[in-house]
C-alpha cells in the first residue's frame, strides 16, 4: 500500500491513466481488438523526437542560442522579451517541456542580481510563452501529435486551427511584455561566452529531425523513421535513449486502452458524447485544470468528432493551474530550488494564467 501511494505521488498522471485502463478492461474483456487500440505512429514519432531533441540539447545547441541572443541586449525588459520569444518559437519545434528545462534555469542564473519580482515575471512569462508557442505545430506538444494522428488531420486542417490561435496568443504575450515598465538598470551578464556546438552533431540531428517532420507530414512511413533514428542514435550515442520519457509513452498506452474500451461501451460513449457536444473547448479546458492537457485530450477524443474544439480547448487549457500543463511544473521546480519566494510566484503565475485563459475562452465563445 505504501509503495502504491509513493507511485501515485511520483507519477500521478500515469497512475490515473493506469486505473482508467484497468477499470475499462474489467468491463470490456481483453481480446484481439486491443492490439488495434495502440497508435504506434504516435508512440514511435514521440520516441524519435524525444531522442533527437536530447541530442540537440547535449550538443549545446539551445544554450548556445540563448547565450548568443542574450549577449546583444542589456536591459531587463528587453532581456525578458528576447527570452520569452525564444521560448515561444522554439517550443513549437522542441516541445514546451524541453524549452523550459533549457531556458528557465538559464534565466534564473542570468537574472540572479535582479529583484525577485523581475525573475518571477520572467519565468512566468517564459512558461506561458512555451505552453502557447507549442500549440502552433503538431510536434510542439504530445497532445497535438496525438490529436493530429487520432483524427487523421491533414497539415492544412491542423494549421488552419493552430496558426490563428498561435497569432492571438503571441499578440497577447507581447502586450503583457511591452506593458511592463522598463528597468533602466543594465544586466550583468554572468554567462560565459557561448561556445558553438559541433557542426557535425548539429547536421546529424537536423537530418534526423527533418525525417521526423516528413513522417508527421505523412511523406515517410513511421516504421522506417523509427528504424533509421533508432539505428543512427544507437551507433552515434546510445546514452540518448536514457533521456526518453518512457513514462509519457506508457501513459499514452494506458489511455489508448481506456479510449478503445470506452468506444465499445455504448452507455458511456452515448452519455459522454451528448455531454461534450457543443462544449468541447470549455469542457476540455476545464478538465485540463485537474489532470493536465495531455490526458484530457486522450480521454475526451473518444467522445467527439470535433477535432477543432478539442485542439483549441486542450491547448489553451494548459493555462490556469500549475498542473494544467505538466510543463509548468518544470518551471515551478526550478523556482522552488532557488531563492525566489514560491508563494509570490504561484500567486503571480495563477493571476496571469487565469486572466489569459478567461480571455481566450471568451474570445472563442464568440468566434
Amino acid at each position: 500500500m505504501e509503495n502504491m501511494k509513493l507511485f501515485f505521488k511520483k507519477e500521478p498522471v500515469l497512475g490515473v491513466s493506469l486505473v482508467l485502463a484497468l477499470l475499462s478492461c474489467a468491463v470490456v474483456k481483453p481480446d484481439v481488438k486491443y492490439i488495434s487500440y495502440c497508435n504506434f505512429s504516435v508512440l514511435s514519432i514521440l520516441f524519435c523526437l524525444m531522442t533527437i531533441v536530447a541530442g540537440f540539447k547535449k550538443a549545446g545547441v539551445f544554450v548556445f542560442l540563448a547565450k548568443s541572443l542574450s549577449s546583444h541586449v542589456h536591459t531587463e525588459k528587453n532581456m525578458i522579451i528576447v527570452l520569452c520569444m525564444i521560448c515561444f518559437f522554439i517550443s513549437a519545434l522542441i516541445t514546451n517541456d524541453v524549452s523550459l528545462i533549457t531556458f528557465v534555469p538559464f534565466t534564473i542564473a542570468l537574472m540572479s542580481g535582479q529583484k525577485q519580482n523581475a525573475v518571477i515575471f520572467a519565468v512566468t512569462m517564459e512558461t506561458v510563452s512555451a505552453n502557447l508557442g507549442s500549440l502552433v505545430t503538431p510536434i510542439g506538444n504530445p497532445q497535438n501529435l496525438f490529436l493530429y494522428t487520432y483524427y487523421n488531420m491533414t497539415p492544412s486542417q491542423f494549421f488552419a486551427v493552430s496558426l490563428p490561435l498561435g497569432l492571438i496568443c503571441l499578440v497577447a504575450i507581447l502586450c503583457i511584455l511591452l506593458a511592463r515598465r522598463g528597468d533602466s538598470l543594465s544586466l550583468e551578464l554572468s554567462a560565459e561566452k557561448a561556445e558553438a556546438p559541433k557542426k557535425s552533431a548539429v547536421l546529424f540531428y537536423t537530418v534526423l529531425f527533418a525525417l521526423c517532420i516528413m513522417t508527421v507530414l505523412r511523406f515517410v512511413p513511421y516504421g522506417l523513421t523509427f528504424a533509421v533514428v533508432a539505428a543512427a542514435v544507437l551507433i552515434a550515442d546510445r546514452r540518448l535513449f536514457l533521456a526518453v520519457d518512457y513514462i509519457l509513452l506508457l501513459t499514452f498506452v494506458c489511455f489508448f486502452v481506456f479510449v478503445g474500451n470506452a468506444e465499445r461501451i455504448p452507455a458511456v460513449y452515448e452519455n459522454m458524447s451528448r455531454l461534450l457536444s457543443g462544449r468541447e473547448i470549455a469542457a476540455s479546458a476545464f478538465l485540463c485544470q485537474f489532470i493536465s492537457n495531455v490526458p484530457a485530450a486522450a480521454m475526451l477524443c473518444a467522445f467527439t468528432k470535433n477535432s477543432r474544439g478539442l485542439l483549441i480547448g486542450t491547448n489553451i487549457g494548459g493555462l490556469g493551474t500549475l498542473i494544467a500543463s505538466m510543463a509548468s511544473l518544470i518551471s515551478f521546480r526550478y523556482i522552488s530550488t532557488s531563492q525566489i519566494d514560491t508563494k509570490k510566484y504561484i500567486v503571480f503565475f495563477s493571476l496571469v494564467n487565469f486572466l489569459l485563459l478567461a480571455g481566450l475562452l471568451l474570445l472563442y465563445k464568440f468566434i
